[in-house]
């Protein structure tokens, strides 16, 4: 588990991370989300040590990062790629890891293996990789020590689609055997997919925290976009129910949830083309709570 308690960081008058307080739990992948800028990088350092908060703390089950003995054995951690000696082969930058952490050699195979990084790929030089290569690099090096916990930071640059469905399959089979995983991200559609909460942050303040279905009541009332082979008929029906209907484009918007929509046309008889949730999405949610962060249509 990680326990963020109102944690603040300040460079002189600039505040980058201002009274951020959230809970990572077991089991669970938690999508730590904000515009480039936003904080998410500078909590994630203070997390593992690298930058020390001005106010608050942050334990991961229970002790400080620098409190715990062999850390990488507990807390895998991915803050930067691109951060390992350029010289080295991604072979002897996963065998240097296993034995600082006191594990066997053999490891180093396993999680070339896990991340898909050939044999003649583990002995190129880190400079000659792709930066996806490096991604897949560094996922192996944070898993490496077979941790409870994983922070990974923006850990899809540069993975191909099918790279990123590899990666949403690895940690969620993590979490299912019992990990915690924090995944901070500034595209929203990469996280939704795979995290079971969803953290916002926008100039260093969380502005929205909970579960899929908890945001998007925020986001506002439920709306559903329809259409069918007898518009008139399933407007009608839909009025009988108590429900709003108005056309739209090809078909009808609807004040209810397309659930509500598809039971009153399974009730008239009548065939539904197409239903889809019409309401703001978490997309809309995300920019309206962070508008004042994003560069577009802000000039000063």
């Amino acid at each position: 588990m990680i326990e963020v308690q109102g944690v603040t960081r300040t460079y002189g008058g600039f505040t980058a991370v201002d009274d951020v307080t959230f809970r990572c739990e077991p089991g669970r992948v938690t999508g730590f989300l904000g515009p480039n800028g936003a904080g998410k990088s500078t909590t994630m350092r203070i997390m593992v040590g690298l930058t020390a908060p001005t106010k608050g703390r942050v334990t991961i089950d229970g002790r400080a990062f620098h409190d715990i003995p062999n850390p990488a054995r507990h807390v895998g951690v991915l803050l930067d790629a691109s951060a390992q000696h350029g010289g080295r082969t991604g072979r002897e930058v996963l065998t240097l890891g296993a034995r600082m952490m006191g594990l066997p050699d053999s490891r180093v195979d396993e999680m070339l293996a896990a991340v898909s990084l050939t044999p003649s790929e583990a002995k190129r030089r880190i400079r000659n990789y792709s930066l996806g290569m490096k991604q897949r690099l560094g996922i192996a090096h944070a898993l490496l020590g077979d941790p409870k916990v994983l922070i990974l930071d923006e850990p899809a640059n540069g993975l191909d689609p099918a790279g990123i469905r590899w990666m949403r399959g690895l940690l969620k089979e993590y979490a299912d055997r019992g990990g915690t995983v924090l995944l901070s991200s500034h595209l929203l559609h990469e996280v939704e997919q795979i995290a079971d909460e969803m953290i916002l942050i926008g100039r260093g303040r969380i502005v929205a925290q909970g579960d899929r279905a908890t945001l998007l009541a925020q986001a506002g009332p439920a709306q559903t976009l329809v259409t069918s082979l007898d518009n008139a008929a399933l407007a009608s029906a839909l009025s009988a129910a108590g429900h709003r209907a108005e056309a739209a484009g090809q078909g009808l918007r609807v004040d209810t949830a397309p659930e509500a929509v598809g039971r009153v046309a399974l009730s008239a008889g009548v065939v539904l083309t197409d239903l889809r949730s019409g309401g703001a999405g978490l997309e809309d949610l995300f920019l309206e709570l962070t508008a004042d962060t994003q560069r577009e249509g802000n000039a000063s």
